[in-house]
């Protein structure tokens, strides 16, 4: 069932308030974090385990601890710049809890020595972004941003950014381009971040999830935030449930939850007359899995990954018997191709081959021989190029080709869907 760590008052339209937030328990923690030492603060985000909720999943209180012990000034990112397809929780708390976001920012501002972060959201976002303009407004007025933080002696400063609609800006070096004013390409690593990043300062880029947590951890210490998921994979997590089924929605769980329960009781079970036929569980770039792997899964990092896939965002898709996979994958082709940034060679020519022959297959014109050519070209794109956008191309397309093949040589010989029964034209006309 799920566990109400950060959602738990999510329901309340006065929790978006200052006031309202502050009702609820609202900037304690940050009153208690600016008595502590900051490395205490690392050490208890250390201890709890915390892990980047963005995708990658990496430790956040040794990520901190990254940064140079020197007196350059340092900034903290806040990667609000949600655009794996089927992730919808950052938008979420923005819009429900943007004063939880904010306090967990000065909190984890603190424990690093940054007197300066931005949020970087989404263009697409108008309304996140209002909600957080506004918020940040209140907490500059009631003297929880800006110059003596609470007669604490700590300054700092937060404005939020507008990105421009690119999914490859959710990388975090791509997202620093462009905060820095260029094409929001990525950059080669090292130099990380955390040694030199925006404006070629110390910088630590961090997902809205995972600042938001750091609240719950300093309020109850890291042993109680272990208390949910696993020794790996401990704490709750926000999951988006979408697809064919009853209840979609956004959904906290402990981490280690079995995967056909948030389906089947969060999310209310499959839509009448439908039936599980696969999950990619944790964003687009995550490899699908079949029904009968949904069935053993659970939602942390290590059973996910040796299981071939990933937790990811934490968005679940879930497909049912009436989706065509060469169809699907012909949206997830489309999508990588369009937003590859196009500096590395391996990426910009990949992705645009594999989008090309999977659509040649849907247009009646594949042969055989070509979808062995798109595990040849996904193959290639793998762990060639500056940033991840190349694999998280190639790993759909390997996993719905060797888990799916019936369809797409089904596809191939009979010019239609053996799902659907139809062409690609008749599909979408």
């Amino acid at each position: 069932m799920e566990s109400k760590l950060l959602t738990e008052f999510y329901h309340l339209d006065e929790f978006r308030g200052i006031e309202g937030y502050k009702k609820n328990g609202g900037y304690v923690e940050l009153a208690k974090a600016l008595k502590m030492q900051p490395q205490q603060i690392i050490d208890e985000v250390k201890a709890s385990g915390l892990r980047g909720r963005g995708g990658a999943g990496f430790p956040t209180g040794t990520k901190w601890s990254f940064l140079p012990k020197n007196g350059e000034p340092r900034y903290l990112l806040c990667n609000a710049d949600e655009g794996e397809p089927g992730t919808f929780k950052d938008r979420l708390m923005m819009e429900r809890a943007p004063h939880q976001l904010i306090e967990g920012m000065i909190i984890s501002a603190f424990a690093i020595g940054s007197k300066k972060s931005y949020i970087y959201v989404r263009g697409e976002y108008h309304y996140p972004i209002s909600v957080l303009e506004k918020a940040i407004r209140e907490a500059y007025d009631a003297g929880l941003l800006g110059k003596n933080i609470l007669g604490s002696g700590f300054d700092h400063d937060m404005d939020v950014y507008s990105g421009a609609g690119a999914y490859i800006c959710g990388e975090e070096t791509g997202m620093i381009s462009s905060l820095e004013g260029a094409k929001g390409q990525p950059k080669l690593k090292p130099p990380f971040p955390a040694v030199q990043g925006y404006l070629r300062k110390p910088t630590i880029v961090n997902n809205v999830e995972t600042l938001a947590a750091v609240k719950y951890i300093i309020r109850d210490g890291a042993a109680a935030y272990r208390k949910h998921g696993t020794e790996k994979s401990p704490g709750t997590k926000l999951f988006s449930l979408s697809g064919n089924v009853m209840k979609p929605g956004n959904y906290e769980v402990p981490l280690a939850y079995p995967l056909i329960d948030l389906i089947n009781k969060e999310g209310g079970g499959m839509k009448p007359g439908r039936k599980l036929k696969a999950v990619i569980p944790g964003g687009s770039s995550a490899p699908v899995m079949t029904a009968a792997e949904v069935e053993k899964a659970t939602l942390d990092y290590e059973c996910l990954a040796g299981m071939g896939t990933m937790l990811g965002s934490g968005a679940v898709i879930v497909i049912d018997d009436s989706q065509c996979m060469v169809d699907m994958l012909g949206v997830l082709t489309h999508f990588y191709h369009h937003e590859s940034c196009g500096q590395c060679t391996p990426c910009r020519e990949g992705t645009g081959w594999l989008n090309k022959i999977v659509h040649s297959i849907l247009e009646g014109k594949g042969r055989l021989q070509d979808i062995e050519l798109l595990e040849k070209v996904a193959d290639n794109m793998k762990g060639r190029t500056i940033c991840a956008l190349s694999d998280a191309a190639a790993l759909p397309v390997l996993s719905f080709v060797s888990k799916f093949r019936d369809e797409f040589e089904f596809y191939v010989r009979e010019g239609r869907s053996k799902v659907k029964g139809t062409t690609y034209a008749e599909m979408h006309h």
